[in-house]
């Protein structure tokens, strides 16, 4: 198995650099898998540009970093089954970037843009895969029919499911909450309007108490003069033992 001890200390230290820079703003459509352990195989999934036959696909593809990178260029390879003209069945890559054209000094993020933008526009000129350029130059349709075919078999994105029983987020804060008050011990508070329907049909007795009784209004008035027809006949009782006291005390004084 490959390491960094593959590469000179300074191409590790050069690619790190890039690798880190790639996974915190990776290029439109791209996205580097990081092997902290091994900088010499990048991996790197490639969306299928819009407007292609490849749309809706996800690609894995790999470069090859040999030890004198990077005065010579990586090898490239597909993965994931692909039907294009520049890709091989195999999987090796065509591109002039990687071959002729190559710098020392052009980053990963320019090959990975490259070979995306290969997807985009094909070259049958210096087809790898003789039957699809073949048919690319000859019937388009038929070539795209082909591509698309292999991108629904190999490279469609997995559809993600929802979970069963999912509900709504407001509906499970609302849960949340309720089932947080029930494990505390306390039952949900709601709060009592100041004015409404049932404030003037009837009045609450005890109304910090959870069992509150609603009494009708006029049960309420008639409760509440009895009352104070009580408390009146009581205080009129006081005065006249009062009374009683103070003549007693003023007799016995006379003694």
């Amino acid at each position: 198995m490959a390491t960094n001890e593959n590469l000179p200390p300074n191409v590790i230290k050069q690619l790190a650099k890039e690798l880190k820079n790639l996974d915190e703003t990776p290029p439109e459509g791209i996205k580097v898998v990081v092997n902290g352990d091994d900088f010499s195989t990048i991996y790197a999934d490639i969306e299928g540009p819009a407007g292609t036959p490849y749309e809706n696909g996800i690609f894995r593809m790999k470069l090859l970093l040999s030890r004198d990178f990077p005065q010579s260029p990586p090898k490239g390879y597909f993965m994931t089954k692909i039907f294009h003209p520049n890709i091989a069945v195999n999987g090796e890559i065509c591109v002039n970037t990687l071959k002729k054209d190559w710098n020392p000094s052009l980053g990963l993020q320019h090959v990975l843009l490259v070979i995306r933008c290969l997807l985009i526009e094909p070259f049958p000129e210096s087809a790898l895969n003789e039957q699809a350029g073949k048919m690319l130059l000859e019937n388009y349709e038929e070539y795209a029919r082909h591509a698309r075919l292999y991108t629904g078999i190999h490279a469609l994105k997995p559809r993600i499911k929802p979970k069963t029983g999912a509900i709504s987020e407001s509906t499970t804060v609302l849960n949340v909450d309720q089932t947080n008050t029930v494990l505390s011990g306390k039952l949900p508070q709601v709060a009592t309007p100041l004015t409404s329907p049932a404030a003037s049909k009837g009045s609450v007795l005890n109304s910090q108490d959870e069992n509150a009784i609603i009494v009708p209004s006029s049960e309420a008035a008639s409760g509440a003069s009895a009352v104070q027809k009580k408390e009146g006949v009581a205080a009129a009782k006081i005065q006249m033992d009062k009374k009683k006291m103070d003549a007693r005390k003023k007799s016995l004084k006379r003694l």
